[in-house]
């Protein structure tokens, strides 16, 4: 898809063996989901690497709370953003988004590493616009 849509997002930030955060955008009735390690980048053009895991339900989108040791995921989920987004481009190896956030309200461009493997993305702030 290369048409303009827009849709919900939420970044969680997850207290679990490894703290880190998630990357969740609401496309085609689910949510697209990444792990980022190191959070959103703050600078334009910093890469993260964000990994691409399982889609996750659209109510998971407000979750915030436990989960419990031993399952998938365990440990503290909290909301460190959320919004709304449109996406410029969404293709298979590049989504280019502008976030609507209480803390982000940028564009962010996400790009396939296909180098690393098949999940694996870099993530990057993109420059501000001009005049």
């Amino acid at each position: 898809m290369t048409e303009p849509c827009r849709g919900r997002f939420v970044l969680h930030e997850h207290f679990s063996k490894h703290h880190h955060f998630d990357l969740r955008l609401e496309h085609e009735g689910t949510l697209v989901s990444w792990a980022v390690p190191k959070g959103l980048p703050e600078q334009p053009g910093e890469r993260r690497l964000a990994i691409q895991v399982e889609d996750h339900p659209l109510d998971y989108i407000g979750f915030e709370g436990s989960i419990p040791e031993g399952e998938y995921g365990g440990g503290e989920v909290k909301i460190a953003d959320s919004g709304k987004y449109e996406a410029l481009t969404w293709t298979n190896d590049r989504i280019e988004v502008v976030f609507e956030g209480t803390r982000f309200s940028e564009k962010y461009i996400l790009i396939r590493f296909k180098k690393a493997g098949d999940k694996e993305w870099l993530i990057q702030k993109g420059k501000p616009a001009t005049g």
